[in-house]
């Protein structure tokens, strides 16, 4: 049975790192849906992509969903204007769904406070943070950990995509 993947998603986002997991977990019979501050309304890529938004983030509740996944770019740092994104993906954690973070989007995590003694990466220019933030920075193209997966940036995708699916197949 496909699992229900909350994705926490706004303008600027990566392209990639969105469309193609959300491709790939599609492919294996689940459910992406896009959540940023408003319903329905599109929001676009660094590199043009358009996305419309399935759910606003006053209307979603974690308890509702099977896996979390924030893809990079500039929109996890322009997320985190609002704390109602960093709780939501705190009740990932704290009940141990899989959550999915590629580039920039363990920028999200840094705001659940859970992050200490879990293994992760991300883009480089984060690294500083989530290391303030308590975590174990790997430079590797994928890191698994307490059931997180993050990636580093684009070059890294099928990496990330397999052992996403991993987790979500279990």
């Amino acid at each position: 049975m496909g699992k229900k993947v909350a994705t926490l998603i706004t303008d600027l986002f990566e392209d990639v790192e969105f469309t193609e997991p959300a491709q790939a977990f599609k492919d294996a019979g689940h459910q992406v849906i896009t959540i940023d501050i408003q319903a329905g309304k599109d929001i676009t890529g660094k590199k043009g992509e358009t996305v419309k938004i399935d759910k606003g983030i006053g209307e979603v509740n974690p308890q509702d969903f099977d896996a979390l996944l924030i893809p990079g770019g500039f929109s996890p740092d322009l997320l985190r204007e609002d704390d109602r994104f960093g709780e939501f993906a705190k009740a990932f954690i704290q009940e141990g769904k899989p959550v999915l973070a590629i580039c920039h989007g363990p920028q999200v995590l840094i705001d659940t406070d859970l992050l200490k003694d879990v293994d992760i990466t991300g883009f480089k220019s984060i690294r500083n943070d989530l290391k303030n933030a308590g975590a174990n920075y790997k430079d590797e193209e994928v890191v698994v950990s307490n059931n997180i997966v993050t990636s580093r940036f684009p070059d890294d995708i099928p990496a990330f995509n397999r052992e996403s699916l991993k987790l979500l197949a279990e």
